[in-house]
């Protein structure tokens, strides 16, 4: 890394440990109220240290937006731009993740990060357990394996209420878990859950009895080029080494040929096979036969409809769309925020201030394109469009505004660049406001409301859609980042 990035690098992860140090002063108010409801020796607690693996999606030099990361749009965001928006890394000024390298430090001493589900640093987890008047046992270590899976049977056992067998006359699978109280007051309990498959993407794994076979298929940043035939399987002793540091594939064939097997007894018995090792095609509905959210080109909107997420929200991404709004705009003129994606690290809007009709796009926080009407919006019944007019050749083009207020066009511009895959992780569509934070510099994160009467408001696609044209991986790339 050069030296001018390291300080900013430096920062990323400052702000990800005050993070912590934040998660932790809040989980520890949440444990405070039980000793003062006096329930805390009674009560089972589980803190599990981590996701899946740290997330190795921010980019070789980390982000202020993770934004551009998914959007790809890496190329907005130079080191330079990172260094000089390092004080805004962890303030409301920022949507910031720490950088690829970051990642790979924290999972050590395991191999790899999030997404790798064949080896530890994708899967494993540091886990605490209290539970004072359930466990005797203080401050000791259990080493029998556990998977997530194993909590909900914990639980119940802990509680003595008896697996399930239906919920509201629905007939259950049973739980695929192992309860893991039998090691709570036993350290050298004989391990109970032995055998456990890993799978992710075509990157597997099984444990069995303290091994470990592997296979890492594809790198979470890269597409595969091979296929499943040509992975190539390591064989780890989990007792004697449990970072999985010494590969002894060549050295066992025998067990290793034994795992591999194993591991497609467990595929089949659990529904792993067929094994899909397809990347975007999986991601989208019509081809994996999943139900689509949202079908059709037209979507209408109702006062009310607020904090919508962006798969139940119509795609107006890489086409043009017509943004149709039936209000009342007062004597005293139109104001506020008639509809509204995303917020200060990117999306649209459309709102009145000063009496005009107003359209902006947010690209990424980095340029917000404000366009006003020439005209004041008249008073009374009025029927407001804005219609996006997008260039077309490819996706995250720019596009012509125009705005209308009835038939009378009543505004124009440009917009010469636009976002392709994703507006927000968490930032939604709102109806007749912006909650969260803002679109628009033109209003503030509250008292955004339309001023008006809203009666309703619909979204109408345009058949020029050129989201075919974006790369498959690109594609896997958003949904990966999005679980």
């Amino acid at each position: 890394m050069s030296e001018t990035l390291k300080p900013a690098l430096s920062r990323q992860m400052e702000v990800y440990a005050g993070f912590l140090a934040y998660c932790d002063h809040h989980v520890g108010r949440l444990l405070d109220s039980f000793e003062e409801l006096g329930i805390a020796d009674d009560t089972i607690v589980y803190v599990i240290i981590g996701d899946n693996g740290a997330s190795a999606e921010g980019s070789m030099h980390g982000t202020t937006n993770e934004g551009f990361t998914i959007n790809h749009m890496n190329e907005i965001e130079t080191e330079e731009y990172v260094v000089a928006h390092m004080a805004d890394i962890g303030t409301p000024d920022s949507y910031n993740h720490y950088a690829v390298g970051w990642a790979h430090a924290m999972d050590t001493p395991y191999q790899w990060t999030k997404q790798v589900a064949s080896h530890w640093g994708g899967t494993r987890n540091g886990t605490i357990v209290s539970w004072p008047n359930g466990i005797q046992a203080r401050g000791e270590i259990r080493n029998q394996f556990a998977h997530a899976i194993d909590v909900a049977p914990t639980v119940l056992e802990a509680a003595g209420i008896p697996e399930p067998a239906t919920v509201h006359g629905v007939t259950q699978r049973p739980y695929e878990g192992t309860a893991m109280n039998y090691s709570f007051d036993d350290a050298d309990a004989a391990e109970r859950h032995e055998t456990q498959y890993f799978e992710m993407l075509g990157n597997r794994a099984i444990y069995h009895k303290g091994w470990t076979a592997v296979a890492k298929h594809k790198d979470p940043w890269l597409a595969s080029d091979h296929g499943l035939d040509d992975d190539v399987w390591e064989l780890y002793n989990i007792e004697e080494d449990w970072t999985q540091s010494h590969d002894l594939a060549a050295e066992e064939p025998e067990r290793l040929a034994h795992l591999q097997r194993l591991f497609l007894i467990q595929a089949a018995r659990f529904n792993v096979l067929p094994m899909d090792i397809r990347s975007a095609e999986r991601m989208n509905p019509s081809i994996a036969g999943r139900p689509e959210l949202i079908t059709g080109t037209t979507q209408t909107f109702y006062p009310g409809m607020r904090r919508l997420s962006e798969n139940t929200t119509i795609n107006i991404k890489n086409r043009s769309y017509t943004v149709t709004a039936k209000v009342v705009v007062p004597q005293s003129g139109a104001e506020g925020v008639v509809i509204a994606q995303g917020g200060a690290y990117g999306g649209w809007s459309v709102y009145a201030t000063g009496g005009r009709l107003a359209y902006a796009y947010n690209l990424l926080g980095i340029e917000t394109t404000i366009l006003h009407s020439d005209d004041p919006v008249p008073t009374g019944d009025q029927e407001l469009r804005v219609h996006f007019a997008y260039d077309g050749g490819g996706y995250a083009k720019g596009g012509t505004v125009t705005m209308y207020a009835g038939d009378a066009q009543i505004g124009e511009g440009r917009v010469e660049r636009t976002i392709p895959f994703q507006f927000s992780f968490d930032e939604t569509t709102d109806v007749g406001a912006d909650l969260a934070s803002p679109v628009s510099s033109d209003y503030g994160a509250t008292g955004n409301e339309f001023t008006g009467t809203l009666s309703w408001v619909r979204i109408d696609l345009g058949d020029d859609d050129h989201s075919h044209l974006i790369d498959p991986e690109h594609r896997l790339a958003v949904a990966m980042m999005k679980q």
